[in-house]
This record gives structure tokens, sequence and C-alpha cells, in this order.
């Protein structure tokens, strides 16, 4: 097998706005999570490459409320994550009703996290945590003001004041982070949007209220006017490496197609190096295979391929729309399945019964048993309510559904024998050539027959399950959901077809059939034990 190659990017999937601290020889990071529960995802590193999610920060009601009637994209927006005087700290807003600015505590980055403890007075969105030598805590926000701030209590004291706010007319400054490095004070943020315009530039000053100098080679990353294979470059943090090198992890995109590019995982965590150079930071190429790193590669566990439900609860990367109450989630009421119970009637309301995984490869297979004799329900590829591909099991009856801005429809359906019935998602880069108007990958729904044979329903443009077309903040999430009744589900897979099953994994060939690819390990369940091996 060929040496682990770091690569970019190194928390595929949507996993925007990345946060991370050091505390040791061990690095955390967190990302936004918008609508869906738990909150907050939560990551651990030796290596600044491979990351483990070890919990979410946000993973009790009491944590975390999320109106069920709240729109895609709302929710909770750009944590930051610091420790100090032997805690962890983070705080991150809840951009739904009756949300704001919250802060919790951890001694234990994989939890519990405490309550949290609400900062009225912080105004704004991206607020960062920083304190200076006296302990005085400092919050920075986006626009960019920055206030006083007790994080133990929430209580702010003070006018917030205006800071710097980046080049002169620049688009939305924010994500702002606050250093104390050598003999200034440095102020990060970004501006542009998060769109192609997005870029990170800093400033820095004697004092953590300024003033502050900006640099004079900002934006100090951007790829915006490029042809870079990651786009959208920003919202980034610092962090030194295990030999005291810098380091920034940052939010980028990789569209694909061709006009305008469309992308669809997501805005995704990658890592690119920084020197200094006259007392300012001069940041590396963002590129998708990484440097050589200067101390080894530390590989975490890899996630197995198949979820069997045997656990009491749900793995960590397993996040569900808003809310994830158990008379309507569970996996003890049938040992070994998980169990929907159905509260919106379909994936178009807010209050579906629905909880996936992030689509975290460009190529990828996703494969479900369901027992839908008392309900219907599905596999889906969801962006939010108004953009979605399912396939799903109502009766003797299995159909692809198609939901795109205003317009639902059954683009095809087929008769199956009474009993639980394997559905399956696979998901393709465009075939070459690409001309000016092709989309950045084909999603084929169907399902699989006793004999292990699949038959496909529909196969269709991605494109449309893209940030260009819906909008918003998020990414593609694979799931299972319950439109009506009870729905059972015995195992979830979920397999990359590209060869990687982490960012620094080398690369599997896959062979073709049918037009599709597949790997040689792959069974059909009615064949198979558990384990997926042939019995």
């Amino acid at each position: 097998m060929p040496p682990l190659r770091p690569a970019n990017p190194v928390i595929p999937g949507f996993h925007p706005d990345p946060s991370v601290c050091r505390v040791g020889d061990d690095f955390y990071l967190a990302c936004s999570s918008f609508e869906y529960f738990p909150g907050v995802p939560l990551f651990h590193s030796r290596d600044l490459v491979h990351w483990t999610q070890i919990g979410n920060v946000l993973d009790r009601p009491e944590q975390l409320r999320l109106p069920v009637d709240m729109p895609s994209s709302g929710g909770i927006y750009a944590p930051t994550l610091r420790h100090h005087d032997g805690r962890f700290w983070l705080i991150v807003t809840n951009c739904s009703e009756g949300g704001g600015n919250l802060i919790v505590t951890a001694t234990d980055p994989a939890g519990p996290w405490s309550d949290p403890v609400r900062a009225p007075g912080v105004p704004g969105i991206d607020p960062d945590l920083a304190w200076d030598e006296d302990g005085t805590c400092w919050c920075t926000v986006a626009g960019v003001s920055q206030v006083r701030l007790d994080p133990s209590t929430g209580r702010t004291s003070g006018t917030p004041h205006r800071l710097w706010s980046g080049g002169s007319g620049a688009k939305a400054p924010e994500a702002p982070h606050l250093y104390r490095i050598g003999a200034y004070w440095y102020l990060l943020i970004a501006e542009g949007g998060t769109e192609r315009g997005h870029g990170v530039s800093i400033a820095r000053g004697r004092t953590p209220s300024g003033p502050f100098e900006p640099c004079p080679a900002n934006p100090v990353l951007t790829h915006r006017g490029t042809d870079h294979p990651v786009q959208n470059t920003g919202h980034a943090d610092l962090v030194q490496g295990p030999d005291g090198s810098w380091w920034m992890v940052l939010l980028g995109v990789r569209p694909g197609g061709g006009t305008p590019g469309w992308h669809v995982l997501g805005r995704e965590t990658f890592l690119a190096p920084v020197t200094w150079v006259d007392g300012w930071p001069v940041v590396g190429e963002v590129d998708l295979d990484l440097p050589e790193l200067p101390w080894p590669l530390s590989p975490g566990p890899v996630e197995e391929r198949r979820d069997d439900f045997d656990l009491p609860a749900l793995r960590p990367s397993w996040i569900s729309l808003r809310d994830r109450p158990a008379e309507h989630c569970t996996t003890e009421e049938r040992p070994g399945w998980l169990t929907l119970r159905a509260r919106g009637r379909s994936l178009d309301e807010p209050d579906v019964v629905f909880t996936g995984r992030r689509q975290q490869h460009l190529a990828c297979r996703a494969r479900t048993l369901v027992d839908a004799a008392e309900g219907d329900g599905g596999l889906a590829v969801r962006l939010d309510e108004r953009h979605h591909y399912a396939v799903e099991v109502s009766g003797t009856e299995v159909r692809a559904v198609v939901r795109v801005g205003s317009l639902r429809t059954v683009v095809a359906a087929r008769t199956v024998a009474a009993g639980p019935v394997v559905l399956a998602v696979t998901i393709t880069e465009s075939a070459t050539p690409h001309g000016p108007r092709t989309g950045p990958d084909v999603v084929t729904l169907g399902f699989e027959r006793p004999d292990g044979t699949f038959t496909e329903l529909a196969a269709l443009d991605g494109r449309y399950l893209s940030t260009e077309v819906a909008g918003g903040f998020t990414g593609r999430v694979v799931g299972l959901y319950a439109a009506d009744g009870t729905v059972r589900f015995d195992w979830f897979d979920y397999e990359p077809l590209d060869g990687s099953t982490s960012p620094s994994s080398p690369r599997r060939s896959a062979s073709m059939k049918d037009g599709q690819r597949v790997t040689p390990e792959i069974r059909s369940p009615y064949m198979a034990g558990r384990s997926g091996t042939l019995t």
C-alpha cells in the first residue's frame, strides 16, 4: 500500500466555519450545524490532518432548541472554540427565534458540555472569545465590533465599540478571531461574503481593542477571480502545529460541472500552511494535496461503512432535523433497527422526521434495508425542504420522488413484493467531456431485488441539489425519513466510490457494472449476514 499522503479538505462535506484550538499535543475543532440536531460537531486530531468526530457540543434539548417551523439555514452559526484556565469554552449564535449568543463549557471536549449561558449583551453573529494578560475576556463579533464579557455569567460591561472592518467597502466583514502573537494582537476576519468573493484579511495592534493597522498584503487569502479547484475560501482560524509552525483552518468549496459551477457538499474544512514575514502571516496554497508535514501522521479510526443500529444511541455523525425526540427516532424500540415515527407528511415539511449523515465524497453510494409495513418512508438526499431527491416505499410500491423549488413529482414507480426492501442512492461525478452546462454529478435512485439486482428508477442531474441553485449555507445530507406511520431500518451503508475512506487514504480502484461504479465487497443483504459477508 502506498504511504499516506495528506490531502484537503481535511474534514470533507458540510463542515463550515471551522474554529480550532490546541491543548498540549491535541487539537480540537468545531463547526457550524445550522438546522440540524445535535449541534456543533466536535473533532479531535493529533496531526491537523486526520480528524475524528468525538461528539456534538449541543446534544441535549436543554442546550439547543430549534423551532420545528424554523427555515433551513437558520439555527446554529459559527462557533468559536477556545481553551482557557483549564476549561474548554465555546460561544455560538443560535439564529432561531428566542436564540441569541450562547456560551457552554467543558473540562472534557467529548462532553458533557454545560447548559448554555446566554449573552444578550453580545450583538450580532460570529462571536469570538479572547483573554488578555489581566484575565479580561473580549468578545468580538461580525461587523466588526467588540465588548467586554464575563463568559461565566454572560454579562457584558461597557458599550460595544467598532474595531476594524477590512478593506474599504468590503462586503460582509465577519468571522473575527483575536490572538496575542508576539508583541501584537492580531485581528483575523473574513470579508467579501461566503460566496466566490470570500477572503481572509488581518490587522494588528498593541492592545486587544486596537487601534488596528491593516496588513499591506490584504487579503492574505482569497481565490476570487481564479480557476482554482477550491473556491469561496474564508472564515479562517489560526493554530500552531506540533512543531510550532503555523497553520490555518478555513472553509472552502469544490465546485463541479460547467458554468457557473455547482458545489454540492457544502462548505468544507481545509488546511493551509502559514509563515510569518515582517510580522505578518503569509498563507500558503490551499491545495488538494497538502505539503509533506514535518511531523508524523496520526490516522484515527476509520468509521465503519455499515451502521447496524445496535447501539442504544446513534453515532455522533448522525444528525436530525431540528430535534430528535425519542418517540420519533429510536434504536431501542426494535433492537438492531432504527425506528422512525412520522410527524410531517413529507420531506417538503419542516417538521418531517429525518435523520442522516453528511455526504462527504463526490462519488458515493448509500443503501438501507427498510421495513415500511406500518408506514411510508425511505432514503433521501436532502439539501432543504424545497430541494431533495428520495426513493421511498409505500405498501408494495417503490417510487422516486423529486422536489426542486416549487415543483414536486413522482418520476418513476415500481411494484415490489411485500416485506423489507433495499433502497439505494448512487452519486457519481458527471462523465467527461464536460460542456458549459454540464451538471456536477448524477444522483441515481433505485432499489434491489431479492437476488441483489439493482433496479434504477431515475438518474437525476445533481445541480438542483446545490447551493448555487437552492441558496443557503448547508450541504447535502443523505439519510432516512418517515412520511407516514412507523418505518424501521435494519441497517444503513455509506460507501465512498472514489476509493478514499479518509482525506489521506490511498485511492482504490473500482469496477463498472451496468454503467455504475461498484466495489467488490458489496453483497446483497438477502445473501449476507449482518457483517456483510457471504453466508
